[in-house]
C-alpha cells in the first residue's frame, strides 16, 4: 500500500507540481500584469482570510441568531474571494484557479491586512474586527466600481451589496454593546484599543498602488480615509466608545510579512490539500 504524501511539505511550489499544476513561475516585479495580480490579490486575500475567521465562529455564536449570521457573512467574503482570486489567476496566466491561490502558497505569499488574522478572542472582539474592516471595505468596493477594467467594476458592484448589509450589521451592533451593559461597553472599548492599531495599514499606499491609481484600475489607499473615519467616528460616538489618540500602524500585511497567527489560520485551512496534493470530491 503506498504511502500518503508528506503533510509536513512546506514547499507551496512543490504541492502545485503535485497537484498537477505545475510550478507557479512569479510574474516580473513592475509589469502591468504583476501590478493588477497583487492588487487583486490584496482584495482576494482580505476576503478570505476575514471569511475563514468569521467562520470559526459556526456553531459556537453565543445565541443561534448570531450564529447564522456570522455564517452568513462568512460565506459571502468566500464568495467575493472566488470572485477576486479567480480573476487574479486569470491575469496570472498560469492556469491557477481561486482554490489553487487559496490553498497552494505559503503564508508569506499572501497580501492581505494583518487587521483580518487577528484572532476572534470574543463575540465583542470578532464584531469590532468586523465592523473596522467593513467601514473601509464598502468605499473601497464603491470607489472600485470606477475601475477602468470591466470586470473588477463587475465584481465590485455585486460584492458591494453584500458589504451594504456587513457594515450595517456590525456598526449597529457596535453601537449595541458599546451602549449595553457595563461588561459589553468595556469589552468593546478593549476590542477598538487592541485592534485599532491594525487599522492605519490600510490606507499606506506603495507603488504597485500608485501605478494602479494612475492607470484607474484601483483607487489610492490613501484616498479612502476620509470616508472611513466619518463612518468610525460617527459609529463610536453613537457608541459611546472612544478612539485612541495613537496614530501609529501596524504594517506588513500587504507586502507578505505576517503575524505567526496567520501561519496558524493556514495551517487549519489548508491542511486537507498540503496532506492530499490535488484531492477533489
Amino acid at each position: 500500500m503506498p504511502s500518503l504524501p508528506d503533510m509536513m511539505t512546506p514547499d507551496a511550489a512543490a504541492l502545485a507540481k503535485a497537484a498537477g499544476k505545475g510550478e507557479a513561475i512569479p510574474l516580473a516585479a513592475g509589469t502591468p500584469e504583476h501590478d493588477l495580480f497583487t492588487g487583486l490579490l490584496r482584495l482576494g486575500d482580505n476576503a478570505l482570510i476575514l471569511g475563514h475567521r468569521v467562520s470559526e465562529w459556526c456553531g459556537h455564536a453565543p445565541v443561534l441568531e448570531e450564529d447564522i449570521a456570522l455564517a452568513n457573512v462568512a460565506l459571502d467574503l468566500i464568495g467575493q474571494t472566488q470572485l477576486w482570486l479567480g480573476l487574479a489567476g486569470t491575469v496570472q496566466g498560469r492556469r491557477r484557479s481561486a482554490d489553487d491561490l487559496a490553498f497552494l502558497r505559503d503564508a508569506w505569499d499572501f497580501r492581505n491586512l494583518l487587521l483580518v488574522e487577528r484572532p476572534n478572542r470574543d463575540f465583542g472582539h470578532t464584531l469590532m474586527r468586523q465592523f473596522l474592516f467593513d467601514a473601509w471595505h464598502q468605499p473601497v468596493l464603491k470607489a472600485l466600481e470606477e475601475s477602468t477594467d470591466p470586470r473588477i467594476a463587475e465584481i465590485a458592484a455585486k460584492a458591494g451589496k453584500e458589504v451594504a448589509y456587513h457594515l450595517e450589521r456590525s456598526a449597529d451592533l457596535v453601537i449595541r454593546l458599546g451602549n449595553g451593559t457595563e461588561e459589553s461597553h468595556a469589552r468593546m472599548q478593549d476590542a477598538l484599543e487592541r485592534l485599532w492599531p491594525y487599522t492605519g495599514e490600510a490606507f499606506i499606499g506603495d507603488e504597485i498602488d500608485a501605478r494602479l491609481a494612475e492607470a484607474g484600475l484601483m483607487p489610492r489607499p490613501e484616498a479612502l480615509r476620509p470616508d472611513w473615519e466619518a463612518t468610525v467616528r460617527a459609529v463610536l460616538d453613537e457608541a459611546t466608545l472612544h478612539a485612541p489618540q495613537d496614530d501609529f500602524a501596524q504594517t506588513g500585511g500587504r507586502q507578505g510579512r505576517h503575524t505567526e497567527d496567520l501561519g496558524h489560520l493556514l495551517s487549519t485551512m489548508q491542511w486537507l490539500q498540503r496532506a492530499y496534493p490535488g484531492a477533489a470530491w
